[in-house]
């Protein structure tokens, strides 16, 4: 297999088949620019040659580090199969059109949270959280909820992929994938 985006296509349906409950959950480690790393759970929105989009607010610390320091990693594990995915490489942001599309996929209550929500912003209570949630009910009652400025995706486009196998007396399956001028390139790795 030549392809990591297809084998991860792969696995990833089988996951769902599986019957793994939100097989697109991974973690997404960050690091600021001098290097401190975080890591925190979210969803793959989509995963094809381009890369991996996940959505979130740019004002967050996720956002931030990723403007301060756009490389970044993944991990799937999807325990009942026995199976983890590991991506690295760059992230960019998509473009605004693919951000709007998204949002206006998403259901309403979503897209008003998407508003409401300003990551990382002290508030006094959570009740200023579901006040400030409610005027924007009012306020686009009737209306359709637009793309918050502050909100939009994130494409990480991989140099490497590594798959993970769980085998018994951990004699691990685990095959690496790292980009080259050519294409991939394939490496078997034993644990």
């Amino acid at each position: 297999m030549s392809d990591p985006l297809r084998l991860f296509q792969e696995w990833f349906e089988a996951a769902r088949e599986a019957g793994v409950r939100f097989p697109e959950t991974m973690t997404l480690a960050t690091a600021t620019a001098d290097g401190a790393p975080s890591a925190r759970m979210l969803l793959l929105k989509s995963a094809d040659e381009n890369g991996f989009v996940f959505f979130t607010g740019y004002e967050s610390r996720k956002g931030e580090e990723l403007e301060a320091n756009p490389r970044a990693a993944l991990v799937f594990y999807w325990q009942p199969l026995g199976r983890q995915v590991r991506v690295e490489g760059t992230v960019e942001r998509v473009p605004e059109e693919e951000s709007a599309q998204d949002c206006a996929g998403r259901p309403r209550a979503s897209r008003l949270a998407a508003w409401a929500s300003r990551q990382r912003r002290p508030l006094g209570s959570r009740g200023e959280l579901e006040q400030r949630y409610a005027e924007l009910e009012r306020e686009y009652e009737g209306r359709d909820v637009p793309l918050p400025p502050h909100w939009g995706g994130y494409r990480l486009r991989p140099d490497a992929i590594e798959f993970w196998e769980h085998r018994d007396s951990r004699l691990h399956d685990r095959i690496v994938f790292t980009r080259a001028r050519e294409g991939w390139s394939e490496t078997r790795l034993w644990p």
